[in-house]
C-alpha cells in the first residue's frame, strides 16, 4: 500500500510556504505522494454540485507542484485531478512535462473530465462531449511526449511539423491516472490509464467500483504495455488503521487521505496521522 495526502495546493496550502512545509513533512515521514485538486473558477454563490465555497483558494496545479519540486527530493507530485477538457493539450503537455523535468521525474498525471457546467461556461468550453474531448487531448499530449516527430489529427485537435522539448524525464511518459466514478470513466482508465483514482469513496462504494473496473478489464480492451491497473482512492473515512485494512482488502494500491487544510497546523497534523497509520500498517505486514 502506498500513502499520500490530498490538498497540497488549496486552502491553507495555497500559501506556498505552508505547501512546502507540508510536502517536506510528508517526505520526511515516508509518505509516497502529495496531490493537488483543481477548479479554475468556482460558481458564486456556491450551488450544487460545486464542492466548496467560491472563496476557497486553489493554486494552479503545475505552478504549485513545480514550486514544491524545488524544495523536496523524493516525494511524488500528483495532480488529482486536472480537468483535461478545459485545457489546451499542447500547453498542458509543456507545463506538466516541465514539472516532470524540474522534479527529476516525480510527476503523476491525474486527469478527469469535470462536472461543473458553470466552470465550463465561464471558460467558453462546450460541456457536451467532454469525454471524447478528454480522450483526444490525452492522446495528443502523449504524441508530444513520446513520438519522434509528433503529430495528431483528431476532431478537436490537430498538429504536425512541430516539436516540444524537453520531453518528460519518465519514459515513455509520466504515469496516467484517470479519475471518475462513472462507467465511461472506468472504461477510460482501463483503455488509457496506468491507474484509476476514486475520490471521497466509502469502502462499499469502492468495492463496487473496483468490481466494475475488473469486469471492464476482462473484456480485453486494456493495452498490455500499460501493465496492471493501479487503484488509488481518497477514502470517505477517518485516518485510522481500520480504514487502511478495509481498503487493502478490496485491492486498493494507494490511499490518498484528505488533509485538513484549514490551517498549516491541521495540515501538518494530518500528515503525522497518515504517517503513523502507514507505520502501523507496515508493521502488521
Amino acid at each position: 500500500m502506498k500513502f499520500g495526502v490530498f490538498g497540497i495546493n488549496m486552502g491553507a496550502c495555497a500559501n506556498p510556504r505552508t505547501a512546502v512545509r507540508v510536502a517536506q513533512a510528508a517526505e520526511h515521514r515516508g509518505l509516497e505522494s502529495v496531490w493537488t485538486g483543481e477548479h479554475v473558477v468556482l460558481p458564486e454563490p456556491q450551488a450544487p454540485p460545486s464542492p466548496v465555497p467560491a472563496d476557497v483558494p486553489f493554486l494552479d496545479p503545475a505552478v504549485a507542484l513545480a514550486f514544491i519540486a524545488g524544495q523536496t527530493r523524493s516525494i511524488r507530485l500528483a495532480t488529482g485531478i486536472i480537468i483535461l477538457p478545459q485545457r489546451n493539450p499542447l500547453v498542458l503537455a509543456k507545463e506538466l512535462g516541465s514539472v516532470d523535468v524540474v522534479s527529476g521525474g516525480r510527476l503523476i498525471f491525474g486527469l478527469g473530465v469535470g462536472y461543473l457546467k458553470q466552470e465550463f461556461d465561464a471558460l467558453g468550453i462546450p460541456f457536451d462531449r467532454k469525454g471524447a474531448r478528454t480522450e483526444e487531448y490525452l492522446e495528443a499530449m502523449l504524441a508530444l511526449w513520446t513520438q519522434a516527430h509528433p503529430s495528431y489529427d483528431g476532431e478537436f485537435v490537430r498538429f504536425g511539423g512541430v516539436q516540444a522539448f524537453p520531453r518528460p524525464v519518465q519514459r515513455p511518459h509520466p504515469p496516467i491516472v484517470v479519475g471518475g466514478s462513472t462507467t465511461p470513466a472506468f472504461r477510460r482508465a482501463i483503455a488509457h490509464g496506468n491507474g484509476w483514482y476514486g475520490f471521497a469513496l466509502d469502502a462499499d462504494t469502492t468495492r463496487r467500483f473496483v468490481g466494475e473496473l475488473r469486469t471492464i478489464e476482462a473484456r480485453g480492451i486494456r493495452p498490455s504495455e500499460l501493465g496492471p491497473l493501479e487503484i488509488s482512492v481518497t477514502p470517505a473515512a477517518k485516518i485510522e488503521i481500520e480504514t487502511v485494512r478495509a481498503y487493502a482488502e478490496i485491492g486498493v494500491d494507494r490511499l490518498v487521505f484528505l488533509a485538513s487544510i484549514t490551517s498549516e497546523k491541521t495540515a501538518l497534523a494530518s500528515v503525522d496521522r497518515v504517517a503513523a497509520v502507514q507505520d502501523e500498517f507496515d508493521r502488521e505486514r
